[in-house]
């Protein structure tokens, strides 16, 4: 059976998005009582308010996108808003086993005609070998939005899906913002071939946005005072 993801994005009172990752974090025990895990919780960096805290839960069986908001939120503090997403993977995540290296972490949402999945599918599959190669950076997973959503939804995750368009989320991990800028400018042919091959996946979207991250539950950031 295909693992249910969830897509929460969270704001947190003023000033207090430590308090707000550290309490969702100690959720993760007790989230695996109830079928649940923690894929992870990102810190906004760029293209999101400071006071926001991204965070990813897993579920091995069929859950509704307000039961898992719901349970990951019990009993904490420092909430004011928050809108969730339920996504289903499509050529990654193989598995459901977090990401653990920091670096710089990329959301990038589409939305692309239907017509355009299957094309827009295999141009990434063409391209994510030889962009993790060049880069050292990591395709961390590629969902499709199933519609289902709960809390703050107006507006919250930009661009809607029309009938006949498919919205979809990509993550991926890079080492640093240096490394998305060099990213950006291929060196030679096999680079080249790959921004080439980005760009025609670009082309087939109706939109797209794109915001980075920092990753607060990375193995390299159990000092939560290093969150600051």
């Amino acid at each position: 059976m295909t693992n249910t993801y969830i897509h929460h994005r969270i704001a947190a009172a003023p000033r207090q998005w430590q308090s707000l990752a550290e309490q969702l974090a100690a959720q993760a025990p007790r989230l695996t009582t109830v079928g649940g895990s923690l894929f992870g919780l990102w810190r906004s960096q760029i293209g999101r308010p400071r006071d926001e805290i991204t965070a990813i839960t897993v579920w091995q069986n069929p859950i509704a996108a307000a039961s898992a908001q719901a349970l990951l939120t019990r009993d904490i503090a420092d909430i004011e808003d928050i809108a969730s997403e339920s996504l289903a993977p499509t050529l990654r995540p193989l598995d459901s086993s977090p990401p653990i290296r920091q670096g710089n972490y990329a959301f990038r949402w589409f939305v692309t005609p239907d017509s355009e999945w299957p094309e827009f599918l295999d141009l990434c599959a063409q391209a994510w070998p030889g962009f993790e190669a060049a880069y050292d950076s990591q395709v961390i997973g590629l969902w499709r939005s199933t519609g289902d959503t709960a809390g703050a939804a107006i507006g919250a995750f930009g661009e809607r899906a029309e009938p006949g368009e498919i919205r979809s989320l990509l993550l991926t991990r890079r080492p640093d913002l240096a490394m998305w800028e060099r990213s950006k400018l291929p060196r030679g042919e096999a680079e080249t071939a790959v921004r080439d091959t980005l760009s025609r996946r670009y082309d087939l979207c109706r939109w797209t946005v794109v915001h980075t991250t920092t990753l607060l539950t990375a193995a390299d950031t159990a000092d939560k005072a290093r969150w600051a």
